[in-house]
């Protein structure tokens, strides 16, 4: 299966989520679903089953992922004793792609794709390429000393140093890195992970 590569803004005005890396993205001033009905909520009401469909669909945009690799995530999830719901939203977010983009080190979380896809990433010391590698605590991810000086990557410390990064990693604006600290603890990921462990549950 292809990955979708239809315009991002459809999508970020669909889910009312900016998905996408441009800061004008139209979801910030319209934060609900296109259409004539404009923001009115008679047309939303939504079955059990379509809110769960909704959340499982709108995951998979926020993370960029197909079908195969986001079940796989839900069925791990569901193998372990617990809430399962924390599970997947724990695994989803130890991305190495996902990392780059809570860290500020990649403006979305398609960016990191591509950045840790085209070997600017180090975990550890180590160049890793893939993008679904999953971070460990302890380990501490960086910007390659050879990228660096790339344009892309010009003033990074000053901009990290704005950057609140969530409590589960430690920021090092002037080494131009992290360190996971904790498992990944995320109150509000933007979907809900209940629904979806639901969907796949019928």
């Amino acid at each position: 299966m292809a990955r979708d590569l239809k315009p991002k803004h459809k999508f970020c005005r669909k889910y009312g989520l900016k998905l996408c890396d441009s800061p004008k993205c139209p979801v910030t001033k319209r934060s609900y679903a296109p259409g004539v009905h404009g923001n009115s909520k008679k047309h939303t009401k939504q079955s059990v089953y379509g809110k769960q469909l909704f959340e499982k669909q709108k995951a998979k945009q926020l993370y960029g992922l197909l079908e195969k690799q986001f079940s796989n995530y839900v069925a791990e999830a569901s193998n372990k004793t617990g809430d399962t719901a924390k599970f997947l939203v724990n695994y989803l977010e130890s991305r190495l792609d996902n990392v780059m983009y809570r860290t500020g080190l990649a403006s979305s979380r398609r960016a990191g794709r591509q950045l840790v896809s085209h070997g600017h990433v180090l975990v550890n010391g180590k160049k890793v390429n893939i993008p679904s590698y999953r971070v460990r605590v302890g380990e501490e991810i960086a910007l390659a000393e050879k990228s660096k000086g790339r344009p892309l990557f010009a003033k990074i410390s000053e901009k990290l140093a704005k950057v609140e990064a969530p409590g589960w990693l430690g920021l090092d604006s002037k080494k131009v890195s992290a360190k996971v600290l904790n498992a990944p603890t995320v109150d509000d990921p933007g979907y809900d992970a209940k629904s979806i462990i639901e969907f796949y549950s019928r």
